[in-house]
């Protein structure tokens, strides 16, 4: 069985951090009430993890020789509407900082309100770029006036958990990588003083790439600047230091693995070159942050995407074949790194230890309904002159239904003047073609006479997370036109796919093509992780118990979805499938081991 057992030894809580306590930067070090302290940090996204398994993450952290905990803060997570602040559950940000000062350690916290991270538009609200004039990353007073009421909402959890309140929170972080971006001095000045007014009076840093211009551009003076990278570690430190002449030195990111795409293959580094570049690191005298210590899972529609005149949306799965994989097991990464930690700071005796092999099992999936059958209950439509944008409709993740009828004679050809990112096509239910973003499609011949009801089933796939498209609106951007005339007349409704509810009353037996659910369930004697396998699938979503697990597709690399233990349950447990390209095979595997897909070697 797959669990997480963490030692093989009796476990014994560590310290919590001591109140009142002091940290400062001083002329060659941090300085921890006044004397020397170097940080050993590892990335640990609390809102990539389930909220169950924070503590057993987090003492694996400690016991690979890390003594802090670096996490980014999701702004979008937190308040997917403006005036919801929601720190419920897997966004309960005080709790997970008061598990990493149970476990003895410190905490680094990046709130942002940019933290890019592979994370749908980068962490900033959709609903924030409603009004097309609002800045991005500027000055502009209408994005810097909804920063500071996001900072407001933040600071009763953040203010007393700093650590000269004996809280574990010893530095905040400035924006993210802002030299990468732009250079609004102006901007940087607003966000210092914000983040001041609201009660954080630890020490500020920044965080860029080591060049002289991003450097620069991405920090202020009184910011303590730091770098992000993964190797040639004496080269880029020394490149920093002509950047930062006073203080300790500080790779804030130093890259152990990488992020997958869609299409592409899957990422891995070589434990023995990253173990080597972090003993240079170390041994320069320089702090560090692991990014990262633990990737986890970008559950639901959360994962990003990038777009550098491709579109590239991330897969579901976030390993970053990290020293922690996504089900929370030690890897050889993780021993190598371990390994040079104790060369330069004390290590815990006691070892973690993986877990076995996952049940292997089938599920029959016996029932299904159609998408489109049940779509008016998944949202409000409305009518409308030309297609709106999901923004416009209120929905900014998932998945928007625009339908209109046509009638035509002859070859005809139907055009879309943008979507973002995939639109299925289909007339009177009947599945007629794919217009996609990655593949740059704008236009489809349809059958040679016909009329009834057209269906575009569009989905985001992921919001762009890193450079100047971040922000955008999604959905149907323009004009669609059947031959050379706009199509008007439009009923549009943006669909929440995860209300079940409606879905369950309608599920019935027998083969079910096209947009569809599909549901099944299956016995366990007791909650273990488990890997879903996708293979034969072709794209759609999955959910185990009501909990999103998260996007799959044929694509690949990602072959399996990671099944958290504490979302399962003994006894029945159900297993719904949102299938969007074709008639599934009727039955799901569950895997001995996740299959993450190819690599490039």
């Amino acid at each position: 069985m797959h669990t997480h057992a963490l030692t093989d030894r009796p476990q014994q809580l560590a310290r919590p951090v001591a109140a009142g306590r002091s940290f400062e930067i001083g002329e060659e070090d941090f300085l921890l009430d006044g004397e020397p302290f170097r940080i050993i940090s590892g990335a640990l996204h609390y809102f990539r993890v389930h909220p169950e398994l924070w503590a057993d993450r987090i003492r694996k952290a400690r016991l690979m020789g890390l003594n802090t905990i670096e996490t980014y803060v999701a702004w979008n997570a937190h308040a997917p509407a403006r005036g919801v602040f929601d720190t419920e559950g897997g966004l309960d940000l005080g709790r997970f900082l008061d598990l990493v000062a149970a476990e003895g350690m410190h905490a680094i916290v990046r709130p942002g309100p940019y933290i890019c991270a592979e994370w749908t538009n980068g962490g900033l609200p959709a609903w924030l770029f409603a009004d097309p004039a609002v800045g991005v990353r500027s000055s502009e007073e209408r994005y810097l006036g909804a920063i500071a009421e996001y900072l407001e909402q933040l600071a009763p959890i953040l203010v007393p958990r700093q650590i000269d309140r004996g809280g574990p929170i010893i530095l905040v972080q400035i924006e993210n990588e802002y030299g990468a971006y732009g250079s609004d001095r102006r901007y940087l000045e607003r966000l210092v003083a914000l983040n001041r007014a609201v009660g954080l009076s630890v020490p500020f840093t920044t965080v860029d790439q080591p060049t002289p211009e991003m450097l620069e551009a991405g920090s202020l003076p009184g910011l303590h600047k730091t770098a992000s990278f993964g190797s040639r570690s004496l080269e880029r430190l020394a490149t920093l230091r002509a950047h930062q002449p006073s203080g300790p030195l500080m790779c804030a990111e130093f890259w152990d693995g990488w992020f997958d795409h869609w299409g592409a293959h899957h990422h891995t580094t070589d434990a023995a070159a990253t173990a080597h570049d972090l003993d240079e690191l170390l041994a320069a005298g320089a702090s560090v942050n692991i990014y990262m210590f633990h990737g986890g899972t970008n559950f639901g529609f959360t994962n990003g995407a990038n777009d550098k005149g491709v579109y590239q949306p991330l897969v579901t799965s976030y390993d970053y074949d990290a020293p922690l994989d996504e089900a929370g097991d030690p890897t050889e990464k993780y021993w190598a790194l371990r390994e040079v930690i104790a060369k330069h700071a004390p290590v815990p005796e006691e070892r973690p230890v993986a877990g076995g092999a996952a049940p292997a099992f089938e599920v029959s999936l016996e029932l299904g309904v159609p998408l489109l059958e049940v779509a008016e209950e998944l949202g409000e439509f409305a009518p409308f002159e030309a297609p709106p944008t999901m923004d416009e409709l209120g929905r900014f993740d998932g998945f928007a239904l625009y339908r209109t009828e046509v009638e035509w004679a002859g070859p005809a050809v139907l055009h879309v003047a943008e979507v973002r990112d995939r639109a299925q096509v289909l007339l009177d239910g009947d599945p007629v073609g794919v217009f996609a973003r990655t593949h740059r499609t704008h236009a489809l011949a349809l059958p040679r006479d016909g009329r009834g009801t057209l269906d575009l089933l569009v989905e985001d796939q992921g919001r762009v997370n890193y450079g100047p498209r971040i922000g955008e609106p999604k959905g149907i951007v323009g004009e669609v036109r059947l031959g050379e005339e706009p199509l008007r007349r439009w009923r549009a409704a943006g669909l929440d796919v995860d209300r079940l509810d409606a879905v369950r009353p309608r599920l019935r037996a027998g083969a079910i093509a096209g947009p569809s659910y599909h549901a099944g369930s299956f016995e366990l004697e007791e909650p273990v992780d488990l890997h879903l396998g996708t293979e034969g699938w072709g794209k759609g979503v999955v959910w185990v118990n009501g909990f999103n697990l998260g996007r799959y597709w044929s694509a690949g690399p990602q072959r399996s979805l990671y099944v958290p233990a504490p979302v399962l349950r003994r006894g029945e447990n159900e297993l719904v499938v949102l299938e969007l390209t074709a008639a599934p095979c009727g039955v799901v595997r569950f895997l001995a081991a996740p299959e993450l897909g190819h690599t490039d070697f």
